[in-house]
């Protein structure tokens, strides 16, 4: 199964926005993601607010980081796609 994430912070207005796209690509292929809060995992997980804090939204897809600032949504199709065998749904 592919791991869609997305790193966020509260009051972020990006990371709303790239919540609603991300969403909409994962549905498109019937996938589960999830959203971290970056401050809020800082107590167990320091190193994402130390890599990524700066630039959030980030997607994570398997654990990498596949864009940041905002959803590079062709290229996440085109990589779902290929990560599930299924064609590029709902593509622009």
């Amino acid at each position: 199964m592919v791991r869609v994430e997305l790193l966020t912070r509260q009051g972020c207005s990006a990371c709303t926005t790239a919540a609603e796209e991300l969403a909409a690509v994962c549905a498109d292929f019937g996938l589960p993601w999830s959203a971290v809060d970056v401050d809020e995992a800082a107590t167990t997980q320091p190193e994402l607010r130390a890599e990524y804090g700066d630039r959030l939204p980030v997607v994570l897809l398997d654990g990498r980081e596949h864009s940041y600032f905002d959803v590079d949504e062709p290229r996440l199709r085109r990589d779902l796609a290929a990560a599930t065998g299924h064609p590029e749904a709902g593509a622009p």
